[in-house]
């Protein structure tokens, strides 16, 4: 089993145990529509319901993990385990009871840490997921296969941060582009050709952007496209462009 350092274990059985191993792909973010802290959480998973996530997050960034990230859990639909054995990593964050506000700064922070290491620890690789199999991050209603009550978690303002502050976020913490130290900071440069090797990428950032571009516009152009398809895209798309432009403009 896997445990994230920056979370308090607090194991949930008999499924931590009993459910069947993952190779994790993807992170997917959710709102428990409840001001509840991770413990509160526990609870909940622990006598209520037959559903679990992986992680808890409160409002103040304490974090939770109840069970190991290539174990299942149950809050993602179909992502929770593929017949392939790939799936989800899920985290369920507190918020009001409309799920109608924003994550706080400190649930911003943490969200962030842990994609990264979800990133390092597992190779997810860092783009919004395509489609709802595609290895990546991305939140509950994303896919209608993730989301088959089609309910709005996380909520539209905390859609609106994960593409314009926690993806970009993570992207741009696991790329090497924040450190402390000023003569190791990344040129522009650096970070349009950066690849992530040690994953097998053999394109730089650049070249992802032109392709990812491309094949945007094709599918918009395609008569068997669908929203989804073209939403997630321009998404990948619009993220890494605002990353990589917003790393160049601090480092140039």
């Amino acid at each position: 089993m896997v445990w994230y350092s920056g979370a308090k274990k607090m194991e949930l059985q008999p499924e931590s145990d009993a459910q069947p191993a993952i190779k994790p792909t993807q992170f997917i973010l959710h709102s428990i529509v409840a001001p509840w802290t991770p413990e509160r959480t526990y609870e909940y998973w622990r006598d209520s319901t037959n559903l679990e996530s992986h992680f808890g997050l409160g409002y103040d960034g304490s974090l939770a993990q109840y069970i190991g990230t290539e174990t299942r859990a149950d809050a993602t639909g179909a992502a929770n385990r593929r017949a392939d054995g790939t799936g989800a990593v899920s985290l369920e964050s507190a918020s009001n009871l409309q799920a109608s506000d924003p994550w706080t700064d400190a649930q911003v922070e943490s969200i962030i840490r842990l994609g990264v290491w979800l990133h390092e620890k597992h190779g997810i690789p860092l783009r919004i997921c395509r489609t709802a199999s595609d290895p990546g991050f991305g939140y509950h209603r994303l896919h209608t296969a993730w989301n088959p009550d089609a309910h709005s978690c996380p909520g539209p303002a905390r859609v609106r941060q994960f593409h314009d502050v926690i993806f970009p976020g993570i992207v741009a913490r696991a790329t090497g582009a924040t450190t402390n130290q000023e003569d190791d900071m990344p040129t522009p440069k650096d970070l349009w050709s950066y690849k992530n090797v040690a994953q097998g990428e053999t394109s730089d950032a650049y070249a992802y952007l032109r392709n990812t571009k491309k094949v945007v516009d094709t599918i918009e152009n395609a008569v068997t496209a669908t929203a989804a398809e073209v939403t997630a895209l321009r998404s990948d798309v619009a993220a890494l462009t605002a990353a990589v432009t917003a790393l160049a403009k601090k480092v140039g």
